[in-house]
């Protein structure tokens, strides 16, 4: 993850529609009194649990199509974690790596119940099916295993995913320079950690080496709270709700900037708390404001990274 670290500074000290307020942060500190208010992982139950090695591969599952829903405004990641949940309930062979590699997009549809073709439906078949043939030519079929191969190390089980499944390969170039940043790799470990609470396939000596996870809603919760300052076209270009172009200056910038933000906060808040806080606390937290707010405004860029 000192990669992901090392870029997004690298972007954020040299961006020009994106600027990181240090006053910004330090006021969002003080209003939470240095103390992040607590978000449980799993608040609404939306999530497939059983304690075993299904839940593993159900959030591996997951985490490979978690990514892009705005196009569609009545879709949301609530639809995709319990569209998935019930239809492992239904059936415990859903996920198998085998299957994984024949789902259609009309099959897909079918799983999660959805009455119409999914955002960039024909990527999330094809990291379907290469989640299924990854699963099964190196891991025995099972998600588990990649995590049994991790040494409880969050940052290797990234290393792991990004080698194994170039889905995950989250990677964009900016002004010559190779930028890493890895949400949906990062994300599995994430949630792994908050389903199993810390232990058996969610314990990671390291959990606090994962960064936050750059997206769409943190972003634009970070600006709202005064965190990221936008140049005056990003900002229209926003507000109009015009695509941005994957890998372009404004959305490298956009998402490095938020995991350079988030980890001056959470430097911030180690300092005034005097405890060690995680950036993956932060960015549930931040998530949470985002999806409760209806009126949030986020930049929209096709992408299956996130």
């Amino acid at each position: 993850m000192d990669e992901v670290r090392a870029s997004s500074v690298w972007v954020a000290t040299r961006s020009s529609h994106v600027t990181v307020d240090s006053s910004g942060i330090e006021k969002v500190v003080e209003d939470i009194n240095g103390s992040i208010p607590k978000v449980e992982w799993d608040y609404e139950g939306i999530h497939y649990f059983d304690n075993g090695p299904l839940t593993v591969q159900y959030l591996f599952v997951l985490d490979a199509l978690n990514f892009c829903f705005w196009p569609d405004e009545d879709l949301n990641y609530d639809h995709l974690a319990l569209g998935l949940k019930i239809a492992l309930q239904n059936d415990k062979s859903a996920f198998d790596a085998d299957r994984l590699q024949k789902y259609t997009g009309c099959e897909l549809r079918e799983l999660l119940k959805w009455p119409r073709p999914l955002p960039l439906e024909d990527e999330r078949v094809r990291l379907l099916h290469e989640v299924g043939q990854e699963l099964e030519r190196s891991f025995g079929g099972k998600a588990s295993n990649i995590v049994e191969s991790c040494g409880k190390s969050a940052a290797q089980l990234v290393a792991l995913v990004t080698r194994h499944f170039p889905g995950f390969r989250d990677h964009s170039l900016y002004k010559g320079r190779q930028v890493f940043l890895y949400k949906r790799a990062q994300i599995f470990s994430a949630d792994l950690w908050g389903a199993f609470k810390g232990q058996s396939y969610g314990e990671f000596y390291d959990i606090g080496s994962i960064t936050m996870f750059a997206d769409y809603i943190v972003p634009a919760v970070l600006q709202q709270l005064g965190v990221l300052k936008y140049s005056s076209s990003l900002a229209s270009t926003i507000e109009a709700s015009s695509e941005i172009v994957p890998g372009s200056e404004e959305e490298v910038e956009l998402r490095a900037c938020s995991v350079y933000a988030v980890e001056k906060m959470r430097e911030l808040l180690n300092i005034k708390s005097g405890k060690q806080v995680l950036s993956v606390e932060l960015d549930l937290w931040l998530w949470s404001v985002g999806v409760q707010c209806k009126s949030l405004q986020h930049h929209r860029t096709l992408s299956i990274y996130y």
